[in-house]
């Protein structure tokens, strides 16, 4: 078990920053490669960004490049999303994953554990 922890969310103005951190309750991250997905109410679960599980590689939906950023800090044990020029459609629940190994998958069910999520909400 991983068990995975968000903390970070908030209401904003768009434009405002946030940034997410994810911990795994002092496990370390070494072996997964980890993700952040979204879910708005009505919607499904959408991909966000993910870090391979050797740190090296990242990925982004096109919906947030350029504006958000995946890190882990050195000792992979907790896992950020910086935020940056928050929009209202960016409005959802923040989810942080973690699956085995692993590049970095966009798709949730490549994901074994997951946290309980956290509330951000953009106002216009």
């Amino acid at each position: 078990q991983v068990p995975l922890v968000e903390s970070g969310g908030g209401l904003v103005q768009a434009g405002d920053t946030l940034r997410l951190s994810c911990t795994a309750s002092g496990r370390t991250f070494s072996n997964y490669a980890m993700g952040w997905f979204r879910q708005a109410p009505g919607k499904e679960r959408q991909f966000v960004a993910a870090i391979s599980w050797a740190g090296g590689v990242t990925t982004y939906a096109d919906s947030v490049k350029g504006r958000f950023t995946i890190s882990e800090d050195n000792a992979k044990t907790t896992l950020y999303l910086q935020m940056n020029s928050l929009q209202p459609e960016d409005t959802a629940v923040y989810y942080c994953a973690a699956a085995v190994f692993g590049g970095g998958s966009r798709v949730a069910r490549d994901y074994r554990y997951w946290g309980q999520g956290t509330q951000v909400t953009v106002s216009s």
